[in-house]
């Protein structure tokens, strides 16, 4: 028997205690699932693919596995496949108003989403956080934090490996009275800001937390702010790169 991959855990503690928080992880899972996609074909020379379709009540959807050997499985063949981050395949499908069957056969996780799930997830993924120029009157502990929250924040940070040195955790009082918590991010990597800063915009949304804040802050060690957050916020040690690494933006396939 095939050991239970992230997204079967997910959706088996969604449907034990079919709270919210719980189901919405599901889905943050799948958008940082790395899937195998089923073609029609080879594809195309010029980078577009076809994935092989079927009829559902009336609906199209695409095939995608989470384990190559789930694919093998389910077809009985070897085939033309994909390989895509669930946050591009959800993009890809729900421009093309396409559904999925993710791992169908005998996964945890077998499912057919609709293709307005794969709208819903593609729409908020592509939700970006607002920016603002605001500043600090006071810096405190982070104080007590929602359990969906720090479990949320803990996978996308899980991911940021050699993005920026270290993190704090803190809440801050702006000079307009109001508070938030902030997470502070020491050295990032040239360009990588957009990207931690949408990984936590997801955390904050994925999380399930009713109007939830959470800002993010971007500084260098040798600030002195940084000092500041070193005192009062919570540490918060990112995991390191094998190798040095920077941003990359990758163009996924197209459908066609």
């Amino acid at each position: 028997m095939t050991d239970l991959t992230p997204l079967d855990q997910a959706q088996i503690l969604a449907d034990q205690t079919g709270r919210d928080e719980d189901r919405l992880a599901f889905w943050n899972s799948l958008a940082e699932a790395e899937l195998t996609l089923l073609l029609a074909d080879e594809g195309g020379e010029d980078g577009t693919i076809s994935p092989a379709l079927f009829e559902v009540d009336g609906a199209s959807y695409g095939l995608a596995f989470d384990l190559p050997e789930r694919l093998t499985a389910f077809s009985g063949q070897t085939s033309a496949t994909a390989t895509l981050s669930g946050r591009q395949l959800a993009r890809l499908l729900a421009a093309e108003g396409l559904g999925l069957g993710l791992n169908l056969d005998a996964a945890p996780s077998a499912q057919l989403l609709p293709p307005e799930s794969i709208v819903w997830l593609s729409d908020t993924l592509a939700r970006g956080p607002d920016e603002a120029e605001r500043s600090i009157a006071e810096v405190t502990g982070p104080g007590a934090l929602p359990e969906s929250l720090l479990s949320a924040l803990d996978g996308k940070l899980a991911l940021t490996a050699g993005l920026a040195e270290v993190a704090y955790l803190a809440q801050v009082t702006y000079d307009d009275g109001t508070r938030s918590h902030v997470l502070v991010f020491i050295d990032p990597v040239p360009g990588a800001e957009a990207d931690l800063a949408r990984a936590m915009s997801e955390a904050l949304i994925f999380s399930g937390v009713p109007a939830g804040q959470l800002d993010v802050l971007f500084l260098q060690a040798n600030q002195a702010k940084s000092a500041v957050f070193a005192r009062h916020g919570l540490r918060i040690d990112l995991p390191k790169p094998d190798v040095p690494v920077k941003p990359i933006e990758t163009a996924p396939p197209k459908l066609r």
